[in-house]
């Protein structure tokens, strides 16, 4: 999942001299913060875990050609590394790409060690500790491969997987697989299409550069958007957003939604479309998934998705699997595919939900 929601919450805001945000957070404090809060994941013996490390990297390189041949993307290019991490390596790993992505560059060049820095990486830190107990896979498009230097590296977390297949009651093997499909099409995904970092990183910087705008200013804005009726507005933390952000950072947040929820509703239609040759238990996986994805039981875990905004998540995998599959059942896959093309091939946001007026406009 290269688009988090954790990523967005880490967008919101921005220093007095237009610095980014990566730069205010001492990210070296916010992963030792984490890796102290994160819980050490399920019980397992040495073998187990060895076993799961090596299934599952064997699981990411087989995905890669079902995914490529579903696709019609990344033929003949090479299969990138797959890190099969614990808890604390993800926290590692992701805190260095959250720190290049939003701009800090390389470890501790020029972010805060100051007090404001400890205090942010603080909230980044609980933050990633959450996250870390949640996260299955991820594709960080932003951190080079040890291989070859090039950028990007797909990221698989052992025991959670462990932990969520447990919980299921599903088969492990199967699992794996089906999880490795997901997170594979996302490297496919910027394999392919090298522009769509550059368009992620530029997206973030408006995100994250400060506007200049005064609190009063803000304020005002505020209350004049509030006031107009026929400005349409969104809800929940999408809505705040709307509220909080300069109409170019809007804007910018908009496009990132839009992104991510192309990337995870295209990875899930792949999943489907994968799955049944691949992956035997496939229908009983998905349904099983689906449903502990929009229950969680701990009314804990309900507020702090709330907080963080997983639900916008969520519902990005939802709508996003709907735009692509009636896309690719109406013209096929390989016109879908030329919405890979540039920013202005990419669907508006009224067009998630319009798939056919995607086709009328670019196709």
């Amino acid at each position: 999942m290269p688009v988090t929601s954790a990523e967005n919450a880490l967008t919101r805001d921005a220093d007095d001299d237009g610095a980014s945000i990566g730069a205010q957070i001492d990210w070296s404090f916010a992963a030792s913060t984490a890796k102290r809060l994160t819980r050490p994941g399920p019980k397992v013996t040495t073998y187990t875990i060895e076993a799961a490390h090596a299934e599952l990297a064997d699981a990411a390189t087989r995905a890669e050609g079902p995914v490529r041949e579903v696709t019609r993307l990344a033929d003949g290019l090479r299969v990138p590394t797959t890190r099969i991490l614990d808890r604390k390596g993800w926290i590692d790993a992701s805190s260095q790409s959250m720190r290049s992505m939003l701009g800090a560059g390389d470890a501790g060049a020029g972010e805060s060690t100051g007090l404001a820095g400890k205090f942010a990486g603080l909230q980044a830190g609980g933050l990633l500790a959450f996250l870390s107990t949640a996260i299955l896979g991820q594709y960080d498009p932003f951190t080079p491969d040890p291989e070859t230097g090039e950028p990007g590296v797909l990221m698989v977390v052992a025991p959670n997987i462990i932990s969520v297949e447990r919980a299921l009651k599903v088969v492990p093997s199967d699992f794996r697989l089906w999880v490795c499909l997901h997170e594979v099409t996302h490297r496919v995904q910027f394999s392919a299409n090298p522009w769509l970092r550059g368009y992620m990183q530029d997206n973030v910087a408006t995100l994250t550069t400060d506007t200049g705008e005064s609190a009063g200013a803000v304020m005002a804005r505020i209350s004049k958007t509030l006031k107009d009726s026929d400005e349409p507005r969104e809800k929940g933390i999408i809505g705040a957003m709307q509220l909080l952000q300069s109409p170019e950072q809007y804007a910018a947040f908009q496009r990132m939604m839009v992104l991510g929820t192309l990337l995870e509703g295209h990875a899930d239609h792949v999943m489907d479309a994968v799955g049944p040759a691949q992956v035997p238990t496939v229908a009983s996986i998905r349904a099983a998934f689906d449903k502990r994805r929009q229950s969680p039981s701990n009314p804990i875990q309900r507020i702090i998705r709330a907080l963080i905004g997983m639900d916008a998540k969520i519902a990005q995998y939802v709508r996003g699997k709907a735009f692509v599959d009636e896309v690719v059942g109406t013209v096929g896959m390989d016109r879908f595919n030329v919405i890979w093309t540039s920013p202005e091939t990419m669907p508006l946001p009224a067009e998630i939900d319009e798939p056919q007026a995607w086709i009328r406009r670019v196709l």
